[in-house]
């Protein structure tokens, strides 16, 4: 499948900005699922990108603008070829062993009521790891309604479940807070997905998890949909966390309030809907 995306990201403050300094994880890597035919992040006006990695292997772009300004815009587009492995992830940039990816993280870390659903989980489908992750993502699917604008970037796992509602992050973090402490390495993915109901735009990207398989490798897990992510799903940047792999952090100086808008459009390729 041919998807073009476009991604922009608009700022808007009550007084000046001094300087600003974000860190863009917008750009995806090549894989064995998918192809990157173009990409480019455009800056604003007078705003300088310095390209590098991080520790994960995500691109990295950091972005500096050291003028005054009451408004900020980002926009990201490209088009990326893709193809269904059935959630199997190979050819990836791979910086740590597996085992690294049990570890807890700030906005993934299980309390009680994380365990019960995750042993519950376990009850339901054994201990086989496939199978596990398969029911788990279901139970998921199934304790958090998605409902945009109820929670936050910040967030966690627990807040997330005790509320039962939220988004795609949400999602994710409550699969990975009960998949680790069942000795199933997990991760974050941020990404992007073409929409089943065929709308183009959208609020925010997408994210989903990965869980490490022997035999298999990394398996993707998209519990807010409750599949394994298909040639609709554009893989950008993973971490233990939304923090890790968030496609816009940073800091500022000045400015008061801010307003944000997100508008990310994906959609198929003229070029593919003729063929």
């Amino acid at each position: 499948m041919r998807l073009l995306i476009r991604h922009e990201t608009r700022y808007r403050y009550d007084s000046p900005v001094t300087r600003t300094l974000q860190t863009l994880r917008l750009t995806p890597r090549p894989n064995d699922g998918q192809e990157v035919l173009r990409w480019r992040v455009v800056p604003p006006a007078g705003a300088s990108l310095a390209a590098g990695e991080d520790g994960f292997g995500n691109i990295v772009d950091v972005l500096s603008l050291d003028r005054p300004h009451d408004a900020l815009t980002l926009l990201v587009e490209g088009e990326v070829v893709t193809r269904d492995t059935n959630g199997v992830v190979t050819g990836t940039e791979e910086r740590f062993p597996p085992a690294f990816y049990l570890r807890p993280s700030p906005l993934a870390a299980a309390d009680a009521a994380l365990v019960e659903l995750a042993e519950a989980a376990a009850t339901t489908a054994g201990r086989e790891p496939l199978a596990l992750a398969h029911a788990l993502m279901l139970a998921v699917h199934g304790r958090i309604a998605f409902r945009p604008g109820l929670t936050h970037a910040a967030t966690t796992a627990a807040e997330a479940l005790a509320a039962g509602i939220g988004v795609c992050q949400d999602h994710t973090h409550v699969f990975l807070a009960c998949a680790r402490p069942l000795g199933l390495p997990a991760r974050y993915v941020s990404g992007y997905l073409l929409m089943a109901d065929g709308s183009v735009e959208q609020a925010a990207g997408h994210a989903w998890a990965e869980v490490f398989v022997d035999g298999l490798g990394w398996v993707g897990f998209d519990a807010a949909n409750g599949i394994c992510p298909t040639e609709h799903h554009v893989r950008v940047a993973v971490g233990l966390d939304y923090r890790d792999a968030a496609p816009v952090r940073g800091l500022r100086q000045g400015g008061g309030a801010e307003a944000l808008e997100v508008v990310v459009r994906v959609g198929q390729s003229q070029t593919q809907a003729q063929a």
